[in-house]
């Protein structure tokens, strides 16, 4: 199982939520990934965590200020990035423009979607992974394994019916050990979460929790 944990813009310490990830990650074999603030790549990658930023712009190298620049993330030392979060939702060409960038720059894709439907739509698209994230559940606590299985299964299939090798991640509500169980017993490859990690008083402790079951 993969765990790809959004900083998002929450006022923790990245730094040390990333020490946190790369300690678990060693001490257990999870997959760990901490995707902070563009302007916190660096220094998150320095901690040896595995690093993914949260969005990167469908443009090359020229007159394109404000733009994440693809290459530029994986100069920092990001290995992947997510595109369309439901906080920073693109239209389809644009999703497709940022999939090329960073196939461009050797990172690796995770696309995000609200409902099946876009899970197939993205995964028509070649991204690496899938993440599907019904958006009235983020940062709820209430995981979507629970509060609507039938999204987590329907988007798994959704996937296969147009490549059976691109895996699903389950984003939205996220944040234990039973949450991560359910979403493996449904078809999911993985989680994306934020809050449950960003926001807990023990990012270390939260960790060890959510893949205890792994």
């Amino acid at each position: 199982m993969f765990v790809l944990v959004n900083l998002k813009a929450y006022p923790c310490d990245p730094v040390a939520v990333a020490n946190a990830a790369a300690t678990v990650a060693d001490d257990t074999d999870a997959r760990i990934a901490v995707a902070p603030q563009a302007a916190h790549l660096s220094a998150v990658a320095g901690t040896g965590v595995e690093t993914w930023a949260q969005h990167v712009d469908g443009v090359e190298h020229g007159s394109h200020t404000g733009s994440t620049l693809a290459e530029a993330v994986a100069d920092a030392g990001a290995v992947g990035t997510l595109i369309n979060h439901s906080e920073r939702r693109l239209r389809l060409a644009d999703v497709d423009a940022g999939l090329r960038a960073a196939e461009r720059a050797g990172l690796e894709t995770v696309v995000c979607a609200n409902n099946p439907r876009q899970v197939g739509a993205a995964t028509a698209l070649g991204p690496d992974a899938v993440a599907v994230e019904p958006p009235e559940l983020i940062g709820t606590g209430t995981p979507v394994s629970q509060a609507d299985p039938d999204v987590v299964e329907d988007a798994v299939a959704a996937a296969a019916a147009v490549d059976e090798s691109v895996p699903v991640l389950c984003g939205a509500g996220i944040s234990t050990g039973e949450d991560l169980a359910a979403a493996r017993e449904l078809g999911s490859e993985g989680v994306l979460l934020a809050s449950g990690v960003a926001k807990a008083d023990d990012p270390e402790a939260a960790l060890r929790d959510l893949v205890s079951g792994v």
